[in-house]
């Protein structure tokens, strides 16, 4: 499974993410939308728009599950944390 957070250094909801995912001891790959215009592009061609946090969990079959904001029911099913 890989996790990436698409995320900004200003946004408090991805904070609470990221520290809920390094709680639940979850590797994770972090992309700032708001340090480079590709991060930003590469986030809008993933979720189709720009709010953050936006997740993208792939399971080991390849399956891409998306989730935008901090969800934390959502993630904790998705990851096996319930």
């Amino acid at each position: 499974m890989s996790v990436t957070v698409y995320a900004t250094h200003s946004c408090q909801y991805c904070k609470l993410e990221k520290s809920y995912l390094d709680e639940n001891s979850i590797d994770y790959e972090v992309i700032f939308a708001d340090d480079t215009r590709d991060n930003a592009l590469k986030l809008y061609e993933e979720s189709g728009q720009l709010g953050v946090p936006f997740t993208i969990i792939e399971s080991a079959d390849g399956k891409k599950h998306k989730v935008l904001g901090f969800d934390k029911a959502r993630l904790a099913k998705l990851l096996g944390l319930e």
